[in-house]
């Protein structure tokens, strides 16, 4: 069930944009290529990244019950919750790719493991936002619920999967550089299409956001498990 509503949101995603891309006529600004294969190279890297910040914002933290077996710790709850959403976003992608290739027109990406490894570090992005969320959540959960939800819902746009950075004008691309998964996106496109190199995106700018948000989540949740209280969820 999970991976048929996955995979009917993704379909619904590739469905508006490139209706949205063709009825402004916006399909001239793509790369030369497939353009269905543009589309979801941005649809793909975002659906992970929101997915699993939302998993891994959602797993069970230090004041949870489950916590009480001897056996659980929060890092095997926000282990499975990560791996728990890539594995059902690679899997709908293989899915989609598959039946793409078969039923539509056969695929061809220019460097495929370069391309997964950019989707490999939109879900390691997700994972450190979601866990500087996760670290928040006991002191303010309904706080970081609602900022959940606004981080998704704003990399909508800001994730820039309907652009290429080489032709955003200045002013436009500083909208758009601090996000990492602006940067994982346009290297995957770097990546999958042979008519397209990145030069305004860095997918070691991403990596480095990764690692010193994870640093940052880790120690917040250290802190927070030394100071978790059964009491925390009492009031709600």
């Amino acid at each position: 069930l999970a991976i048929g509503l996955n995979l009917l949101q993704i379909v619904v995603f590739m469905a508006a944009f490139y209706v949205m891309f063709s009825l402004l006529g916006l399909r001239s600004s793509a790369i030369r290529g497939d353009f269905l294969l543009y589309i979801m190279s941005g649809i793909f890297l975002y659906m992970t990244h929101t997915r699993t910040v939302g998993a891994v914002a959602g797993s069970e933290g230090p004041s949870s019950p489950m916590m009480q077996h001897a056996p659980m710790n929060t890092i095997i709850a926000i282990a499975s919750a990560a791996l728990g959403a890539l594995y059902l976003q690679v899997l709908s992608m293989f899915i989609i790719l598959f039946v793409y290739h078969v039923a539509v027109t056969p695929l061809y990406i220019d460097q495929p493991i370069g391309a997964f490894a950019m989707l490999l570090l939109a879900w390691f992005t997700g994972v450190a936002v979601g866990l500087v969320f996760l670290a928040i959540k006991p002191w303010f959960p309904h706080a970081v619920g609602v900022m959940t939800t606004i981080y998704q819902r704003a990399n909508m746009i800001a994730s820039g999967k309907m652009f290429l950075a080489n032709s955003l004008p200045g002013f436009m691309l500083a909208m758009f550089d601090w996000n990492p998964l602006f940067h994982a996106i346009d290297q995957a496109r770097g990546f999958a299409f042979i008519n397209y190199n990145p030069h305004y995106s860095s997918w070691q700018y991403a990596l480095w956001v990764g690692i010193v948000l994870t640093m940052i989540g880790l120690m917040g949740e250290f802190y927070t498990r030394r100071h978790a209280s059964l009491s925390w969820g009492a009031r709600r």
